[in-house]
């Protein structure tokens, strides 16, 4: 192995934190270096797979939603109008206190999230029924005095990359709907990603500040330990009375609104390259791969028909809509493959002397390693049809996995046992002491219960009452 390939060589990925973090600078999504802790610096390459992934949920929210921008700066008048709201982000709040060198007169805050700047607007915005429902969502960086360990991507005191619906209906029923259909719409976003994960309604005291109630989705990370990629909150007519969001109905009379919140963040690309990712470095679904294919020309002596080979391959891949390079450069191959590797490209197109006489090339999956041969006259649908497969394989894979490492509890101790390889699944009464005093005594938190849980019964885990819930518990960051 060459120099450079031995110094580029990640840990092993069951060292989970080691190889995460290695492989954030190696395979270039983000620079840790930045001098302000909780800060981070995406690279060219990681943003470019931000992008992609973030023109995904652009697509599937442009349906029905409009992208709007509201600003950054939160007067404190309005962040404080509603009591449990606050209350619930006090300690992480970023305050702005001078304009220059001159006191303000009224202090800003840096928007944590953004209810408290959009409701002022959504009450001049909305008159009538007509009005509704209004969808609107945001991609913007938010700001979070995190006191926890932070880690990019994971837990961040700038998010960068929030992406933040807001919606406005006539009923509480009408935003619950739709509540549904944002964890439907992030299950498939989810999806594109090659993900799965785990709706499930979280308990009360999880939920969001100022919320009737919450589902997040959770995906299981190399540890055993969950992410959550993904909320939404039903709202209720709690803000509305606050901002005074009302409108006119059918009959004329003036009405309280009821709304929606959901989010996620760049918690999405830390679960797309954790769940994919080898010790090889990145693997990225071809959707979102910045780079979809690389063709390494294999050069002894004569180059010349190999070079225009691989260029008219290139072509015709790029006609096809496919982003490709050649890597040209003087690198042996194996280095090339190893830099390729790392940067997670879906297939390697491997062309040389022996391959153009027998008009063919040898295409080779990244997330498998197979090589197989396909003629060159049909390159281009070879190789979409290969993405196709590389996307089904990566999701069955992930979600083998993930159903593998869920585990049916009936006592702590089996908790215990299970739960630092995944998630465990529990009766629960209901009760807040009983799902508290589990929390304290595995070390774990309650996730929520299953969204669409089918109908069971069972003894609560804790003080062994009968009980028809289930819930999932695991560790998680």
């Amino acid at each position: 192995m060459a120099e450079q390939e031995k110094e580029a060589a990640l840990p092993q990925k069951e060292s989970f934190s080691e190889w995460y973090n290695d492989l954030l600078q190696k395979g270039e999504i983000m620079d840790v270096r930045y001098p302000v802790k909780g800060l981070y610096v995406w690279y060219p390459f990681g943003f470019n797979i931000r992008r992609n992934v973030y023109g995904i949920i652009r697509e599937l929210l442009d349906k029905d939603h409009q992208e709007t921008l509201f600003p950054l700066l939160i007067p404190e008048n309005e962040f404080m109008k509603e009591a449990e709201h606050i209350k619930g982000f006090e300690d992480e709040v970023y305050w702005v206190t001078h304009g220059g060198t001159t006191p303000l007169d009224v202090k800003l805050a840096l928007r944590p999230t953004s209810e408290t700047a959009i409701y002022p607007m959504y009450k001049m915005w909305i008159r009538s029924h007509a009005d509704l429902p209004l969808k609107l969502y945001q991609v913007v960086n938010t700001f979070r005095y995190e006191t926890k360990h932070t880690r990019p991507l994971i837990r961040l005191r700038e998010i960068t990359s929030f992406k933040e619906a807001h919606t406005v209906h006539a009923t509480w029923e009408d935003a619950a709907a739709q509540v549904d259909e944002a964890i439907r719409i992030y299950t498939e976003f989810y999806r594109r990603l090659a993900i799965p994960v785990l709706p499930s309604k979280r308990p009360d005291w999880d939920k969001f500040p100022g919320a009737d109630y919450t589902i997040a989705t959770d995906a299981l990370m190399p540890d055993g330990k969950t992410l959550q990629v993904g909320t939404a909150h039903h709202l209720g007519d709690n803000f509305a009375k606050t901002f005074d969001i009302t409108y006119e109905d059918v009959n004329g009379e003036q009405v309280y609104a009821h709304q929606t919140c959901y989010g996620i963040s760049e918690r999405s690309i830390a679960a797309l390259i954790s769940i994919h990712g080898d010790n090889k470095g990145l693997v990225i679904p071809p959707e979102i791969a910045p780079v979809q294919a690389v063709i390494i020309p294999i050069i002894f002596k004569e180059s010349s028909d190999v070079l225009q080979a691989c260029e008219t391959v290139r072509d015709k891949l790029e006609k096809a809509g496919i982003r490709v390079k050649i890597d040209a450069s003087e690198n042996r191959p194996g280095a090339k493959y190893y830099k390729w590797e790392m940067k997670g490209v879906p297939v390697r197109i491997e062309l040389g002397p022996r391959d153009l006489k027998n008009n063919s090339a040898m295409l080779v999956r990244r997330d498998t390693g197979e090589k197989q041969q396909f003629p060159l006259d049909n390159i281009e649908n070879e190789v979409l049809s290969v993405f196709s497969a590389v996307q089904t394989d990566l999701y069955e894979k992930a979600r083998k996995e993930l159903e593998g490492r869920i585990f049916d509890c009936r006592t702590p101790a089996e908790v215990k046992e299970n739960i630092t390889k995944g998630i465990a699944k529990v009766f629960w009464c209901g009760k807040k002491e009983c799902g508290l005093r589990l929390e304290d005594e595995i070390g774990a938190g309650i996730l929520g219960i299953p969204t669409g849980q089918a109908a069971c019964k069972g003894k609560c885990i804790t003080c062994d009452a009968d009980a028809d819930t289930q819930v999932y518990v695991a560790r998680t960051y």
